[in-house]
């Protein structure tokens, strides 16, 4: 089959139409930005999705990923303030919020985010000591992202976190350091220990001083007590000794030889309670005793009665004046 001219024509127009369509028809993928240029002038960015361009007139200039993105940052040696050398690590997070200023504000993004992270951690971290330095991690990290994120404002993108991974300093210094820590944990150790001792002994004293105060309030106690039964046995004695020298006093033999006899009875009680006495030496009559032990019988039965017949008042008796020497109650020989 033999195509005219016009055929051919007609078959050349699609084949054009085809081409344009396919050039204007444009992707966009999840996750990134495209820039047009027209003669190469940026015009706008296009959004992920399907997109239509003026073919031959418009193309694509530059695909941003505007993902989050991680960036390793190399080891860097940095000199501290007080001249101690360490080594550091880092990663910093960025992401492109315009595709155009990060398209065109700055050439190679990736390299200029890197340089500019390493330059500023060389630049934070020499302006601290370095206890600081190990110390305050945290605030090393966030001069950083403050310092970094303000400076890459210009290229349309945001750098959302830098992390110090690890400082580590020279391995004599790292001895020293622990040397360090090991004696101020003995030196703390030994201070608390001493204040333990010490706070100790003042409890021990105050223990002692508040147990001698006790025991010189309570032998203080006794003694008022002692003395007040010692008062009281006194007055006792003494109206004792009073009732009887009435009783004397008005003629009561009986009385006489109760109170004779008690004071007997009570000698021979503290002879034979006596430790240190096995055997007593009596120069007395048992008849003597015996004699003694019934007249305070009879002096009972008067005075409270004997069962039967009720107690009579106790009379005055008139005492014959005597012709014979008195009895001796203890039977020794008169005093000559």
């Amino acid at each position: 089959m033999i195509l005219g001219g016009f055929d051919i024509v007609v078959i050349a127009l699609v084949v054009f139409v085809i081409l344009v369509l396919f050039a204007g028809i444009k992707t966009v993928p999840q996750g990134y930005r495209y820039t047009i240029e027209r003669f190469g002038r940026y015009t706008r960015t296009l959004e992920p999705g399907l997109n239509i361009i003026t073919p031959f007139i418009e193309r694509i200039g530059a695909r941003m990923n505007v993902m989050e993105q991680v960036l390793d940052v190399p080891t860097q040696e940095v000199i501290t303030r007080d001249n101690a050398s360490v080594a550091a690590d880092a990663v910093a997070f960025y992401q492109v919020l315009n595709a155009a200023q990060a398209a065109y504000q700055v050439s190679n993004l990736e390299n200029a985010v890197l340089n500019l992270t390493m330059t500023n951690i060389r630049s934070v971290m020499g302006s601290m000591d370095l206890d600081e330095l190990l110390s305050n991690r945290d605030a090393i990290n966030d001069r950083l992202l403050r310092v970094v994120d303000d400076a890459v404002q210009p290229w349309g993108i945001k750098v959302t976190r830098i992390e110090i991974k690890d400082i580590r300093p020279p391995t004599d210094l790292v001895d020293a350091m622990a040397r360090q820590m090991k004696a101020e944990r003995e030196k703390r150790a030994q201070i608390l220990e001493a204040e333990g001792s010490r706070n100790a002994q003042i409890l021990r004293a105050e223990g002692a001083k508040q147990s001698a105060i006790l025991e010189a309030e309570g032998q203080r106690e006794a003694a008022f007590r002692e003395a007040e039964a010692r008062e009281r046995l006194a007055e006792a004695e003494a109206k004792a000794t009073k009732m009887v020298s009435e009783a004397i006093a008005a003629g009561d033999v009986q009385a006489i030889n109760y109170f004779v006899a008690q004071k007997y009875t009570e000698a021979l009680s503290a002879i034979g309670t006596a430790g240190n006495s096995k055997i007593v030496l009596m120069p007395m009559e048992a008849s003597s005793i015996i004699g003694s032990l019934s007249g305070i019988g009879a002096i009972a039965k008067e005075v409270f009665g004997d069962g039967n017949n009720p107690p009579s008042p106790p009379r005055p008796r008139q005492v014959p004046p005597r012709t014979t020497p008195p009895v001796n109650p203890f039977n020794q020989p008169p005093e000559r």
